[in-house]
C-alpha cells in the first residue's frame, strides 16, 4: 500500500511480505550489536549492499522452534540526522523506504548501560516508529564492576518497552533475546501497513545540534529520574593504559612496535601454515596428474587450474595473520586510539581523524575502505578519501610483495628476532604507499578538493579482551572471500591465461612455442611501453593479467614460466624471476604495485560511489603515472 506521512512526504508503495520475519538490529556504533548478531547467527551469514547503494548489510539466519527468521545487522548510527550515508540508509530501511526491502517486522535496540546518556539519545526516534522493539541493555557487568546502578523496570516502563540485560560477549542473558525472537517468528511477518516515520527528524533535513542536545538532556533527565540510573565510575585500566597509549610521545611509539609486530608476524608466524599449504597442494596435484590420462584437460587441471590458484592460495596464512590483528585492534578498542593519534597529523594534510579508519580499512581491501569513507560527513574529506584509499597496501598485494621479496631480498636481522630485512622491506612498500596517499591528500585539499578539514569527535570505548568467537568469525568470513575471490576471479584468468598459451597449435598438433603463442604476441604489444623499467613480455602479461585482480600476477608468471609451484617459496619461479629481473627492475616492480590500480573492481566501486567516471578515470591515471615513473626511477638508479 503506498500513501503520505503527517508530515506529506510519499511513501513507495510496500513490498510483499516474506515468508520470514525480517528482524533488525539497531543501536550506536561500539554497543555491542554486531556481537549479538554473531551470536545469534553464528556462520549462518552473508554480506551484500542494500538495493542501489553500495552500503553493506549483513544477513544472518536463525532458527527458532517457531520458524525461521532473517536478522539484518543494520550500521551503527548515533541518530538519523541523514549527514552520512549510514544514517540515511538506517533510517530508510527503518522507515521501508528501500525498494525490494520491506520494514523489519520487529526491533532489537542495543545500548551501552555504561554510557547511557549519549545512547540513549537514539531510543526516542527508535520507539516513535511503532514496531516491536526489544531494547537490550549491552556492558551490565561492567557497569556492576564500576559501581553504576540501573533499573531495569523502571526503565522499561518509562518508554513503554521490553528492556532485558544481556552479554553478547559471553552469552549471558541471550535467552531472554532469543524467546523474544521466538515471538517473532510465532507472530509471523507484519501485514501490509504504512510505512512509519522518525517524526523528531523531518525527511531530508538535519537535526540541528542544539535542538539535539535539548532532546539528549531531556531523556537523561528522566532516566536519572525514573529508572535510579548512577553513572559508573570511571574504568580506572582504561584511564591507565590512555595515559600511555594517548601520550603525545609515546601514543606514535606504541602504534609504530604495534606495527614493526605485525609485518615481523606476517613474516615468520605464517612460514610453516604457508609450507603446509603448499605441500597440500603440490600432493593434491601430483595425484590429479596420476589419475588422469596424458591429454590437455590434465595439462589444463595441472598446469592452469591447480598451478594458478593453488599459487595464490598459499598466501592464505599470511592474510589471515593480518585480519587476525586488525581484529584484535579492532575488538580491544585500541583502533579508535589510532584513530585519535593519526588525527594530529591526518589535520595538517587537510583530512581528519575519522578519515582514519576507512584508511586502516583499506590494508585489507580498497573496497570496504571505499564504503567505511560514508561515515565522513564532509563530502570534500570523504571524496579525498576515496581518492587516496588504493594507495594503502591491501592484502591482494600481499602475494606479490612476498614473492619477490623472497626471491631478491636474503634474509637478515636487523634488530634481532624483532626486524628482520625481508619484514624491514615490506615495512618500508606499505609506508610508501602511506606516504604516497599522504602527499596526494595534501594535494588534493589544496586543489581540486579545497576546503578546511571539519572538526573530528570520537567517543573512545573502555578496553577489552577480545573474544575467540569474534575473531573466527572474522576470519572465516576472509577465508571465504579469499577462496571466492581464487574460485571465481583467479580461477577464470588462469585458465584463460593457459588457453592463449596453446593457440595457435604447430603443425603437430601440440603447443606452439611461449614467445608465438597468442599470449605472447600480447606481451610483445605493451612491451615498447614497460621496456624502459626493464621488463620484457612476460612481465607485461602479467601486468596486464593482474587488472582483475593483483595477485593474480603470481599464477601468471607461474603458467608462463611453466612452474608448477609457483608461490613465495617456490625455487624455480624465483630462480626464472632472478633470470630476467635484475635487483633494479625488481625493487621497481614492487614500487609498481605500491602505486598502480591494478584493480577494476575498485574503479567500478568508485564510479558507484562518485556518480560518474570522472573521478575513477583521474585516479586510475594518476596512479598508473606514479607507478610508471616509480618503477622507471628505481630501475635507473639500482
Amino acid at each position: 500500500m503506498s500513501g503520505t506521512t503527517a508530515s506529506g512526504v510519499a511513501t513507495p508503495p510496500r513490498p510483499p511480505s516474506g515468508t520470514r520475519p525480517v528482524v533488525a538490529l539497531v543501536g550506536p556504533p561500539n554497543s555491542g550489536k554486531t556481537t549479538l548478531f554473531n551470536q545469534l547467527t553464528g556462520l549462518r551469514q552473508k554480506v551484500a549492499n542494500y538495493p542501489g547503494v553500495t552500503v553493506e548489510k549483513h544477513v544472518g539466519g536463525l532458527a527458532t522452534p517457531a520458524g525461521d527468521i532473517e536478522i539484518v545487522d543494520l550500521p551503527g548510527v548515533n541518530g538519523f540526522s541523514t549527514r552520512t550515508l549510514d544514517e540515511k540508509v538506517t533510517r530508510d530501511v527503518l522507515e521501508g523506504r528501500i525498494e525490494g526491502l520491506r520494514a523489519p517486522d520487529a526491533l532489537v535496540l542495543t545500548v551501552d548501560c555504561t554510557r547511557l546518556e549519549p545512547q540513549l539519545m537514539l531510543v526516542e526516534p527508535v520507539l516513535e516508529l511503532g514496531i516491536p522493539t526489544l531494547l537490550v541493555l549491552t556492558m551490565a557487568d561492567e557497569l556492576t564492576s564500576r559501581q553504576g546502578e540501573l533499573d531495569d523496570a523502571r526503565l522499561a516502563e518509562r518508554l513503554g518497552v521490553e528492556v532485558t540485560r544481556a552479554n553478547a560477549r559471553s552469552g549471558e542473558g541471550l535467552d531472554a533475546v532469543r524467546t523474544f525472537l521466538e515471538h517473532v517468528a510465532h507472530r509471523g511477518p507484519m501485514p501490509e501497513r504504512p510505512c512509519p516515520v522518525i517524526s523528531n527528524v523531518p525527511q531530508g533535513m538535519a537535526l540541528p545540534v542544539v535542538d539535539a542536545f535539548a532532546e539528549r538532556r531531556r531523556i537523561v533527565r528522566e532516566a536519572g529520574e525514573h529508572a535510579r540510573y548512577r553513572r559508573p565510575q570511571p574504568d580506572a585500566d582504561t584511564r591507565r593504559i590512555d595515559s600511555v597509549v594517548l601520550h603525545r610521545f609515546w601514543g606514535p611509539l606504541v602504534f609504530l612496535a604495534v606495527v614493526i609486530l605485525v609485518f615481523q608476524a606476517i613474516f615468520t608466524w605464517a612460514v610453516p601454515f604457508m609450507d603446509g599449504v603448499e605441500a597440500a597442494i603440490a600432493v593434491s596435484g601430483g595425484w590429479i596428474a596420476s589419475v588422469l590420462p596424458d591429454i590437455w584437460l590434465r595439462d589444463l587441471l595441472v598446469d592452469g587450474v591447480w598451478a594458478g590458484v593453488g599459487s595464490v592460495i598459499v598466501f592464505l596464512p599470511q592474510i589471515l595473520i593480518l585480519f587476525l590483528f586488525i581484529g584484535i585492534l579492532e575488538d580491544s578498542g585500541y583502533m579508535a586510539r589510532a584513530a585519535v593519534i593519526a588525527d594530529r597529523s591526518m589535520y595538517r594534510v587537510g583530512l581528519q581523524g575519522r578519515a582514519f579508519l576507512p584508511l586502516l580499512s583499506a590494508y585489507a581491501c580498497a573496497i570496504p575502505a571505499i564504503l567505511a569513507a560514508r561515515t565522513v560527513e564532509d563530502e570534500r574529506d570523504r571524496m579525498a578519501t576515496i581518492f587516496v584509499a588504493p594507495f594503502m597496501t591491501c592484502s591482494a598485494r600481499l602475494p606479490v610483495y612476498a614473492l619477490l621479496i623472497a626471491a631478491f631480498i636474503p634474509e637478515r636481522p636487523l634488530l634481532g628476532p624483532v626486524l628482520g630485512t625481508r619484514a624491514a622491506t615490506l615495512l618500508g612498500l606499505y609506508a610508501l604507499g602511506a606516504l604516497a596517499a599522504v602527499l596526494t591528500a595534501f594535494v588534493l585539499k589544496r586543489t581540486l578538493l579545497r576546503g578546511k578539514p571539519s572538526s573530528f569527535l570520537m567517543e573512545l570505548p573502555p578496553y577489552r579482551l577480545p573474544t575467540p568467537k569474534s575473531l573466527f568469525l572474522r576470519l572465516w568470513d576472509r577465508t571465504g572471500v579469499f577462496l571466492k575471490r581464487a574460485g571465481t576471479i583467479i580461477l577464470g584468468v588462469t585458465v584463460v591465461l593457459w588457453f592463449l598459451t596453446q593457440v595457435p597449435r604447430g603443425i603437430d598438433g601440440g603447443p606452439p612455442p611461449l614467445e608465438q603463442s597468442a599470449l605472447g604476441q600480447a606481451g610483445q604489444v605493451v612491451e615498447p611501453v614497460i621496456a624502459p623499467l626493464g621488463y620484457d613480455w612476460k612481465i607485461g602479461v602479467g601486468l596486464i593479467s593482474s587488472l582483475a585482480a593483483r595477485e593474480v600476477i603470481v599464477g601468471t608468471l607461474g603458467t608462463i614460466y611453466g612452474v608448477e609451484d609457483a608461490g613465495e617459496d617456490s625455487p624455480g619461479l624465483q630462480e626464472r624471476l632472478r633470470q630476467d629481473l635484475d635487483l633494479g627492475s625488481a625493487v621497481g616492480l614492487l614500487i609498481f604495485f605500491v602505486f598502480a590500480l591494478q584493480c577494476m573492481s575498485t574503479v567500478a566501486v568508485m564510479r558507484r560511489e562518485t556518480a560518474g567516471w570522472k573521478w575513477p578515470a583521474l585516479q586510475f591515471g594518476y596512479m598508473l603515472g606514479l607507478a610508471w615513473l616509480g618503477a622507471w626511477a628505481a630501475n635507473a638508479l639500482l
